[in-house]
């Protein structure tokens, strides 16, 4: 049976830019699926805030760069819901270790690869023929997908460039699905943060904090926020931004903004 209102499907939605995606989706009314690696009773409390907003939720434990969990993962949206109205690929991660381009491993690569391209590009595989079928069961039905992205796509960091690498594959893989979706009523995405104060950049904040209030990294001289994030997912997940599929959004407060 299909569930009657919209549903959001979040990887690593439990907590940083994920889980603002997911507050505001809650707030929006859409009901939830989050994606995770860590133990369901570690995101209990998380869960149980989501559901004191209105929302249903589940939570949906695996690693998105395997195979088999991606499947189970959207088995149990179909089993809980019925249908599938968008997709945010927010779940991401940095290298354990940042490392010159010359001294970088392929273990690392490929981990950045596997987690940050991989993982969401067949996810979004698998999910967009779930959504052709809905399209094609109803003409009405529309759906988005979501990339999440970053600054990494085009601004090198020679101590990260596996992270960097997996980040523009992203860019590109936003503009294939978009132009060969289209026609089925499915939107797709990037937005692309910058500096977010998330756990990804928490060992370096104090390097940040010196390029952002004392030097010219960004126009807007504050660091940015999960919600920055959060509500400009919310945009597109509510369909408020039309006839634009394959666009990138920046949410980096002028980070990337030429100027003389």
């Amino acid at each position: 049976m299909s569930h009657p209102n919209r549903v959001a499907l979040v990887t690593g939605g439990t907590r940083g830019i994920g889980l603002a995606v997911a507050q505001e989706l809650a707030a929006s009314g859409f009901e939830l699926a989050l994606g995770g690696r860590r133990a369901e009773k570690d995101v209990a409390d998380v869960l149980r805030a989501l559901e004191q907003q209105g929302s249903a939720v589940i939570y949906c434990r695996g690693d998105v760069a395997s195979a088999a969990d991606r499947e189970a993962t959207v088995e149990a949206v179909r089993k809980k819901y019925g249908r599938l109205d968008v997709l945010v690929n927010n779940a991401g991660a940095g290298p354990k270790v940042r490392t010159d381009i010359l001294d970088a491993t392929e273990e690392s690569f490929d981990q950045m690869i596997g987690i940050n391209l991989k993982g969401p590009y067949f996810l979004t595989q698998r999910v967009a023929q779930w959504m052709i079928e809905q399209h094609e069961a109803d003409p009405a039905f529309s759906s988005v997908i979501v990339n999440m992205s970053s600054v990494s796509a085009t601004e090198a960091t020679v101590n990260r460039g596996d992270y960097c690498l997996a980040k523009a594959g992203v860019a590109m893989a936003t503009k294939l699905w978009a132009a060969r979706l289209a026609e089925h009523g499915i939107a797709v995405y990037e937005v692309r943060p910058g500096v977010i104060r998330t756990d990804m950049t928490a060992g370096v904040t104090e390097k940040y904090d010196k390029l952002i209030f004392e030097g010219d990294l960004t126009v807007e001289k504050r660091w940015g926020e999960p919600e920055d994030v959060g509500r400009a997912v919310g945009v597109l997940a509510r369909g408020e931004l039309s006839y634009a599929t394959g666009n990138v959004i920046m949410v980096d407060g002028g980070l990337t903004l030429r100027r003389l």
